[in-house]
């Protein structure tokens, strides 16, 4: 098995900081009610948690 043979049978794991802040950026460009605010906290319901649970991420807490 060569070098990049055993790279692409690792599984790459996301930090829970990371995913939930890409979760967060993948719903505020579908969501019209997030995007375009200035702040996360005036999205819409579903934005508002996805930014509390990067938060939660951010300091070590569980969502």
């Amino acid at each position: 098995m060569s070098g990049g043979e055993a790279r692409a049978a690792t599984k790459r794991v996301e930090p829970p900081m990371l995913r939930a802040y890409r979760l967060w950026f993948e719903h505020t460009k579908k969501c019209v009610g997030c995007k375009g605010v200035p702040k996360a906290q005036d999205g819409c319901e579903t934005g508002r948690e996805l930014w509390g649970a990067y938060r939660l991420a951010r300091i070590g807490r569980p969502s």
